[in-house]
């Protein structure tokens, strides 16, 4: 019980270090282009942006059950990676089908890639906002400038 806690412990470590890490690459990338972003038209730059925001986010979670799924197929915990993949997928997004199950010896895994899954949704879900929130600000901050 001990080696899985710590064990997904250390997934959820990494996959939260990755997605902050990114986020800090996102924001330079926001502060490099800030100045084109305030410029008018807005509305087009605020779906650009709202569809990089998403698909940066899709790429986190991408990233995160594939880190899972390795850690399955090394653990040896299911006998392909497709199973491993499928499990870890229907695991972070907690869907939890239920058709494929961890062994006994590791099934507390499945709880954990479940809250790393919402702790990494509820930060997409406040980093999206925040992006959005900030770019509308610093648009609406430019036209009272001009």
């Amino acid at each position: 019980m001990f080696i899985q806690i710590v064990f997904g412990s250390l997934l959820i470590i990494v996959t939260i270090m990755i997605a902050g890490a990114s986020y800090l690459v996102m924001e330079a990338l926001f502060v490099r282009y800030h100045a084109w972003l305030v410029r008018r038209p807005h509305a087009p730059k605020q779906m650009l942006v709202l569809c990089v925001t998403a698909l940066w986010i899709l790429a986190l979670v991408t990233i995160s059950v594939w880190i899972w799924a390795i850690a399955f197929r090394v653990l040896g915990i299911f006998s392909t990676f497709e199973a491993a993949l499928y499990f870890a997928l229907v695991s972070f997004t907690t869907l939890g089908f239920g058709d494929v199950l961890l062994p006994q010896d590791w099934r507390l895994l499945s709880g954990l890639i479940a809250a790393n899954g919402l702790m990494n949704f509820g930060l997409s879900t406040a980093i999206m906002i925040e992006v959005m929130r900030q770019l509308r600000i610093n648009q609406l901050d430019a036209v009272r400038e001009d």
